[in-house]
């Protein structure tokens, strides 16, 4: 199985995907690892991506996942995933992918984004990021304002991990 972490910048991808990774003994990818540098490039200079840029990070990110899927190896990825075609690009096998949206309200996400120290996703953009949102249909759905550990075990007891 691999568990697909998505939603905005700042939502909290990294920190629950290295701390349910951990406590699962899991494997763990985080999206920025597959950003080509042009990517890199454009988002620190404050440019939104548009979709001929997302295109080979989403296949990249669908060969790791598909990768794990075919050693039988379960993993922890993260991926942004706004919309519906960005998940279905990523997406390897949907009956082992559970998909978990990490949502929550955009004050506390803008606050906890501008308090990034070194990171290329700018705060400016975190608005085209809501406005891109297509809120997943079947995803288990996380409310990012509990402390890490508890959404932690939220997903693993709704995913019975």
């Amino acid at each position: 199985m691999v568990v697909l972490l998505m939603g905005v910048a700042g939502s909290g991808k990294t920190t629950i995907g290295l701390k349910l990774a951990a406590a699962l003994g899991w494997g763990f990818r985080d999206a920025d690892e597959f950003h080509p540098p042009a990517n890199i490039a454009k988002m620190s200079a404050g440019v939104p991506l548009d979709d001929r840029d997302r295109a080979p990070w989403l296949a990249a990110i669908r060969a790791h996942i598909a990768a794990c899927l075919a050693r039988h190896e379960n993993a922890v990825v993260t991926c942004s995933a706004l919309k519906e075609g960005y998940r279905l690009a990523v997406v390897a096998d949907p009956t082992r992918v559970q998909l978990v949206h990490l949502a929550g309200d955009p004050a506390l996400i803008r606050q906890r984004l501008g308090g990034r120290e070194g990171h290329f996703m700018k705060p400016e953009m975190l608005q085209s990021q809501f406005e891109a949102l297509e809120p997943p249909q079947g995803a288990l759905v996380v409310d990012v304002a509990q402390p890490p550990e508890a959404i932690v075990a939220q997903i693993r007891a709704a995913l019975s991990l």
